[in-house]
């Protein structure tokens, strides 16, 4: 299983800054001219200003998140939070064994590989070799490069078999791979899905419950994206930012995001959600503390 869409935003804020280009009244009967001086210049006013209010509020945000607890980002429960995705990602709490796994699930997104599952068909594969090829121009990954943004969208092989699974593995093996994999992890998904829910007030587990649907379903703008499922549980219920209960909140959040999971994967196993953090939520464990009993695919966990 793995996320729907191409589009990522890593760091998004709270409330997206649009940018509108103000024309004069009665512009839209006029006849068509080329932009005057003044015009345009308005036009940068009005720009100058939206991008200074998007500055503005990203700084207010900062300052909240970080006059709150670390939660999901300390040490301890980050590691943690790892240990929960790769049992779903890969059925092992030891993520750090899963650098170079690498394979096709049929789940339309190409192959799956690395620590958060990596899809050539979901672009943050792709993200990942761009990122690590700027650093290590000679890696063993870079002259797929071409395929990689051929295929990305797609669930296709082309250009990609057979020499590229090979390739992967064995470029697992070199630190300074694992390392970019952790970072594009970090920065694409975990940090923003942390950032967020601080802003939307949640402890600790709703910020896992955030970075776990980050990973499944991407940071895209479409249908099944993780915003679009946010936007669709806060019509249900209020986050505790907002003078919501987190409990209530989380509990709309699951119910979309399981619905959009059997919406796209009718035939695929949801326990990610039933019988792992709905039953954190159910246990009232908010603070996501340890010991931790879960199920996944029929396989059980605990983590003492």
């Amino acid at each position: 299983m793995k996320r729907a869409g191409v589009l990522f935003l890593a760091g998004v804020p709270v409330v997206a800054t649009a940018v509108y280009f103000v024309l004069p009244s009665g512009a839209a009967d006029a006849p068509a001219a080329p932009t005057s001086v003044g015009a345009q210049s308005s036009r940068d006013d009005v720009k100058d200003r939206a991008e200074q209010d998007h500055e503005e509020q990203r700084d207010k945000d900062d300052e909240i998140v970080a006059s709150l607890p670390p939660g999901l980002a300390a040490p301890a429960k980050k590691e943690l939070a790892h240990k929960l995705v790769a049992s779903a990602e890969h059925s092992t709490t030891d993520w750090r064994s899963t650098y170079g796994i690498i394979e096709d699930r049929d789940d339309d997104c190409g192959y799956t590989a690395g620590i958060i599952g990596f899809c050539t068909g979901t672009h943050d594969l792709l993200t990942l070799v761009e990122h690590y090829t700027e650093n290590r121009p000679g890696n063993g990954l870079a002259r797929y490069l071409p395929a990689l943004r051929k295929v990305d969208g797609t669930d296709s092989h082309e250009g990609l078999d057979p020499g590229f699974t090979d390739a992967w593995k064995a470029e697992a093996e070199v630190p300074e791979f694992r390392a970019a994999q952790e970072e594009e992890r970090d920065r694409v998904y975990f940090e923003p899905a942390v950032r967020l829910a601080k802003l939307d007030r949640l402890g600790t587990l709703g910020q896992f419950v955030y970075f776990d649907a980050m990973v499944f379903h991407g940071t895209g703008t479409d249908e099944t994206g993780f915003y679009a499922l946010r936007e669709r549980a806060l019509k249900q219920a209020k986050t505790p930012a907002m003078g919501g209960g987190e409990k209530a909140y989380l509990d709309a959040f699951l119910d979309v995001r399981r619905d959009t999971m059997l919406t796209r994967y009718p035939d695929r196993d949801t326990s990610r959600v039933d019988t792992a953090q709905r039953r954190f939520l159910q246990a009232g464990n908010l603070a996501l503390d340890t010991p931790l009993t879960w199920e996944m695919y029929g396989d059980h966990y605990t983590l003492s």
